[in-house]
């Protein structure tokens, strides 16, 4: 039997791909080792339309995963996005019991919070604290152990449609995995990509990916407003295969090989091959051309983004700037495009925050979801929440099963 390990898995359910990601916890905090990726066929716009293929793809990703770390995976953090999700800005009232602030007067503050009206058809997902108020003290992070009369708590409430949360769960249930928590994707992906400095003086994250925006504006250390667009780099890919007269799946590797969002980067000159339809012969095309499809698109939904930001009414308090990541992130051209409408720096972002280990096979954009869940379940998990980990061979799921229940009975 090999030695037990705690292990902590991180499951990305996108449009174009699904990611699992493994992490073994250790006392300096994660180390990755192990991911496996399948594409998604599944999923539109971020919401599961077809269960069984949803469920093929997270039953391939998963078996990838399980080889290259040697672990059988049980249970995982799933990302969640799509149009449905709302994000709110709540405000909790209480009396302090005892003239001095205890756990439980935070409690019930956040309660009070979520004392809110919400549609029978939606689920609260996240109740995220921003900040205290303590009688007159606002800005207080811990009031615990404060003096006063009168607690206040501002918090950030994430809700989404009931039967999209339900879908998503029913999907990894069928591949035999259980849900530790259904995870805001943005919320994730903060914790693989966002530093202290910039949360505290104020940034934008932008998650970019095949079927959603997903936007998060965090001022003072917290989460102050969240967004899922409905748009994402699978429209672009359809711009570039109506404009230039070629196959999805043809656009989408010329718009990885050639792609630019900056069409005034590329010269006049530059030309580039592009497949026919139906058989029909390559032409060469200019470069350019297609940067002016890919600019036009990318600007759309960089506008949406900005748009939100200013409804958020935050955008004098982001000193940080724009943090991208995402797949479409990587676009050649989207950084200087991301200045132009902000106005403000900007970053590109992938996982590098709290995780070690194996950190070349996910130093990219693309991953920056599944690391941020294995890091947003190291600080929310359980003394329950381990795989075991062996050597030479899987274990059965069923021993395993034994074992975790007779954990349970005596501790």
């Amino acid at each position: 039997m090999g030695k037990r390990e705690n292990i902590l898995v991180g499951l990305d359910i996108g449009t174009t791909k699904t990611c699992a990601v493994v992490a073994e916890v250790t006392d300096t905090g994660l180390d990755i080792i192990g991911m496996g990726s399948y594409p998604s066929e599944g999923l539109r716009k971020g919401v599961v339309v077809n269960i069984d293929n949803t469920v093929n793809a997270i039953k391939k990703a998963v078996e990838e995963a399980e080889h290259m770390s040697g672990c059988e995976i049980r249970s995982v953090y799933v990302g969640i996005a799509g149009s449905h999700i709302k994000g709110q800005n709540s405000l909790g009232i209480v009396g302090v019991k005892g003239r001095e602030v205890d756990e439980d007067d935070v409690r019930r503050a956040i309660e009070a919070a979520k004392a809110i009206a919400i549609p029978k058809d939606r689920e609260i997902l996240h109740t995220i604290p921003q900040n205290f108020v303590v009688d007159d003290q606002d800005g207080v992070r811990d009031p615990v152990g404060m003096a006063g009369v009168r607690l206040e708590a501002k918090v950030h409430i994430v809700t989404g449609l009931v039967t999209s949360i339900q879908n998503i769960v029913k999907s990894v249930n069928r591949v035999g995995l259980d849900v530790n928590d259904i995870v805001l994707e943005q919320l994730a992906s903060s914790k693989a990509v966002l530093s202290h400095d910039e949360r505290d003086l104020g940034v934008v994250l932008i998650d970019i990916g095949g079927g959603t925006t997903d936007i998060a504006v965090f001022s003072e250390g917290s989460i102050k407003h969240t967004a899922v667009l409905p748009v994402g780099g699978n429209f672009i890919t359809s711009d570039i295969a109506t404009g230039l007269r070629t196959p999805l799946t043809e656009a989408e590797k010329t718009k990885i090989k050639y792609g630019c969002a900056f069409a005034s980067m590329i010269p006049k000159d530059e030309v580039i091959e592009v497949p026919g339809v139906g058989g029909r012969e390559p032409r060469e095309v200019s470069r350019q051309i297609l940067a002016r499809i890919i600019e036009a698109r990318t600007e759309e939904i960089l506008g949406m983004a900005y748009k939100e930001v200013v409804r958020s009414g935050y955008e004098d308090h982001i000193a940080a700037g724009v943090v991208l990541t995402g797949g479409t992130s990587i676009m050649e051209g989207i950084g200087e495009l991301t200045e132009q409408i902000f106005n403000m720096p900007v970053r590109k972002a992938w996982p590098k925050t709290g995780i070690g280990g194996l950190t070349d096979i996910v130093k990219s954009p693309i991953y920056s979801t599944a690391v941020g869940l294995v890091i947003y379940g190291n600080k929310n998990t359980s003394k329950d929440s381990f795989i075991r980990r062996v050597e030479g061979r899987l274990m059965g799921r069923d021993f395993i099963q034994k074992i975790k229940k007779w954990i349970l009975e005596f501790f």
